[in-house]
C-alpha cells in the first residue's frame, strides 16, 4: 500500500546548448538527466549530425524541417527577442568560438562590432542579463586567459560577477584528467547566480585515475638491448624515417585516426552518428569539447544546484 505522503518528483533541470557544435554538452547534461530547451549552431554540416543524434533524445528541439526550427536557432546574431525566442532555464552551456582567442589564430579583442565572432560573448552576456538562469557553463580554450595581457579575461570576469551578479569558478582542465587519451587543456568557467544561497563553495570534480597508459602496454617486456637514434632539426624531428625513434611507422606509411577513434578520444560513444563525409566528422570532432570532462562538471554542478536555496537575503 502506498504511503499517504508521496514525495513529488523533482523537476528536471532545463539547459541551453549554445555554439552546440555537434552536442558535447547536450551528450554530457543529457546523462545527469537535465533536459535542453534550446539549442543553437551556425554550421550546416554540424547541425546536421546534431540532429541526426539528438531528434529522439530532445524531439521538442526540432520540427520536419531542422533548419526552420525555432527551437534549433542556426544563427544566435539573428535573435531578435531573446524573452520570447529563448525559454526559460536552469543553466546556459556555451562553448563560445575560440579562434579569436588562440595563440595561433588571428588575435582580437572586445572593441570591435558585436556581429565579429570575437565579440559572441556578447550574446551570451544578453542571454545572462535577460533570463537570469541559476548556473552557466562556459568552455574556452585555455590561452583566454592570458589573451591580450588578460584584459580580454577581466573584461569576462567583470561582465560576469559585476554586472550578472554571478558568483564565478574556472580551472584549466585537461580532458585527460577524466580519463580520455589526450591532453586538451581547456578553461571551465562555471558561475551561479547569487540570488541563491549556498552553503559552500563549490569545487571542481576531482581528477580520475587512468587505468591503463603505455607502460602497461609495454608491460616491461621489451629488450632494453634494441635502439633507436633520434634526429632531430631546427624545427623538430622528422616524421617519415624508420630510423626515428620518435616516428617508427607500420609498413612506412603515416596512418591517420578515423572517426571511430576520434569519438572515443572525445568521450563520445560508439553508437554517435556521422551523417556526414569522413574529413567533415574529424572536423567536427576536432571542434567538438571533452565530454567526458564536461559530463564531470555537469554532474558536480546539478548536485551543487540542488543545495541553492531562494530567495537569498541580500544585505
Amino acid at each position: 500500500m502506498p504511503s499517504a505522503k508521496t514525495s513529488k518528483p523533482k523537476p528536471k533541470l532545463r539547459f541551453i546548448d549554445l555554439f552546440a557544435g555537434i552536442g558535447g554538452f547536450h551528450l554530457a547534461f543529457h546523462r545527469q538527466g537535465a533536459e535542453c530547451v534550446f539549442a543553437s549552431e551556425k554550421d550546416p554540416f554540424a547541425r546536421q549530425t546534431y540532429y541526426e543524434n539528438f531528434r529522439k533524445i530532445s524531439p521538442n528541439l526540432f520540427e520536419k524541417d531542422l533548419l526552420e526550427s525555432p527551437l534549433f536557432n542556426n544563427d544566435i546574431t539573428n535573435l531578435t527577442n531573446i524573452q520570447k525566442q529563448i525559454k526559460d532555464h536552469d543553466i546556459l552551456c556555451a562553448g563560445f568560438p575560440c579562434q579569436p582567442f588562440s595563440q595561433a589564430g588571428h588575435k582580437k579583442g572586445f572593441n570591435e562590432e558585436r556581429e565579429d565572432r570575437g565579440n559572441m560573448f556578447f550574446w551570451i552576456r544578453d542571454i545572462l542579463e535577460e533570463k537570469k538562469p541559476k548556473a552557466f557553463f562556459l568552455e574556452n580554450v585555455r590561452h583566454l586567459e592570458n589573451h591580450d595581457d588578460g584584459r580580454t579575461f577581466d573584461t569576462i570576469k567583470q561582465i560576469l560577477k559585476n554586472e550578472l551578479d554571478y558568483t564565478i569558478y574556472y580551472k584549466i582542465v585537461k580532458a585527460s584528467d577524466y580519463g580520455l587519451p589526450q591532453h586538451r587543456p581547456r578553461i571551465f568557467i562555471i558561475g551561479f547566480s547569487n540570488d541563491y544561497a549556498y552553503p559552500e563553495q563549490f569545487e571542481f570534480p576531482e581528477k580520475k585515475k587512468l587505468k591503463f597508459n603505455m607502460s602497461d602496454v609495454w608491460g616491461g617486456d621489451c629488450s632494453r638491448e634494441v635502439g633507436f637514434t633520434l634526429r632531430v632539426g631546427g624545427k623538430g624531428s622528422g616524421i617519415n624515417d624508420r630510423r626515428n625513434w620518435d616516428a617508427y611507422l607500420v609498413d612506412g606509411e603515416v596512418r591517420r585516426l578515423g572517426p571511430d577513434e576520434g569519438k572515443r578520444m572525445m568521450g563520445f560513444p560508439k553508437s554517435f552518428k556521422f551523417p556526414v563525409a569522413k574529413g567533415q566528422a574529424m572536423k567536427q570532432l576536432g571542434n567538438s569539447v571533452a565530454v567526458d570532462a564536461i559530463e564531470a562538471v555537469a554532474e558536480q554542478m546539478v548536485a551543487y544546484l540542488a543545495t541553492g536555496k531562494k530567495p537569498r537575503i541580500k544585505k
